[in-house]
């Protein structure tokens, strides 16, 4: 099956498979007062152009993600090829991450607990996923997309067998 276009009804039961180094990002803003978008505003604008910047550079280590919106605010999952990738993006003086992050931290200092930056990094070891007739997003939309063979029917199968490296035919 492969690679399936994003937005793409992928048919059947699937899975993804993956064998290298995979990192998932969680990120996101709070809105802890939603009445100052002047302060929040410039945070949530940030978000897009890094996505971009990074989606546009195929070297990035930036293989997929997904813009979401929880209770607390907007946030995005990331899926990374390697955590030095990540790492270096963030640190990168040249690149849209690293000023944002000087300009958040200095409208923190002039209207604290306005809005608030948070992030989960997962080195993953072991993933297993399975999707039923939906478009091509999240494991399989950031690497490839394989149906879910017989032997794999459960999720504690597919995860045993290390479902991150499973190519069966």
């Amino acid at each position: 099956m492969g690679k399936v276009a994003k937005g793409k009804i992928s048919p059947g039961r699937v899975t993804h498979a993956y064998s290298e180094e995979l990192v998932v990002f969680h990120i996101g803003m709070t809105l802890n007062r939603w009445w100052r978008p002047d302060v929040w505003m410039p945070v949530f604008r940030a978000f897009r152009p890094m996505l971009q910047e990074l989606s546009a550079d195929a070297d990035s280590g930036l293989l997929s993600y997904e813009l979401l919106v929880g209770r607390r605010g907007p946030y995005a999952v990331q899926y990374w090829s390697s955590i030095d990738k990540l790492y270096d993006y963030a640190s990168a003086t040249d690149m849209r991450h690293r000023p944002a992050w000087s300009r958040f931290n200095a409208m923190a200092r002039k209207v604290p607990g306005a809005v608030g930056i948070w992030h989960e990094t997962f080195l993953v070891e072991r993933a297993e996923s399975m999707y039923v007739d939906t478009p091509v997003f999240g494991l399989p939309g950031a690497t490839e997309v394989v149906p879910v063979q017989t032997r794999h029917r459960r999720a504690r199968t597919r995860l045993d067998d290390g479902a991150t490296g499973v190519k069966d035919g």
